[in-house]
């Protein structure tokens, strides 16, 4: 796809959320049911994956972890997000790799220790961008990339979460 093509393809939706503001708010959902043991099946709406225990908290390393799924939600959206950005630039990009990487203690997750944080300390992301765009185009495609990815600005920015039984 070309930035011609994606403009076109996005020229209609634009126009209508700009003048049905309304239209524009769409609520995901994601489902889940326990498994067995100690996991958890998530439909994902092309599968159902099973998450368990990291094997740092005593999981067998056999089935998905949450945390690697959030970085991995991280880099979809990203990569999703650097494509279109760059598409919409006419930056040619010849291949691009991300990679995410978060800290965790998970002494805060187990109750070890009440001042270990529970979730991740710090996260990571990096991109290496194989392209002949000059560096100041690519600064400005990892600029709007960053402002434009869902995942990364819900995590900078968290919304409110209620959670209900």
């Amino acid at each position: 796809m070309n930035a011609e093509e994606l403009k076109a393809l996005q020229a209609p939706i634009k126009d209508r959320y700009r003048h049905e503001p309304q239209a524009a708010l769409v609520t995901l959902r994601a489902n889940a049911r326990i498994g067995e043991g100690i996991a958890c099946r998530v439909d994902t709406g092309r599968a159902l994956l099973e998450a368990g225990l990291h094997p740092a908290t005593g999981g067998s390393g056999l089935q998905a972890c949450s945390g690697d799924m959030l970085l991995q939600a991280l880099l979809a959206c990203a990569g999703v997000t650097l494509r279109a950005v760059a598409t919409a630039l006419g930056i040619s990009l010849k291949d691009a790799t991300l990679t995410a990487e978060g800290d965790l203690d998970f002494r805060g997750t187990l109750g070890v220790a009440k001042d270990a944080p529970v979730g991740f300390r710090e996260v990571r992301l990096r991109f290496e961008l194989d392209t002949d765009a000059p560096p100041e185009q690519q600064k400005k495609l990892i600029e709007l990339t960053e402002r434009y990815c869902v995942v990364l600005q819900t995590l900078r920015q968290p919304p409110p979460i209620r959670v209900t039984a």
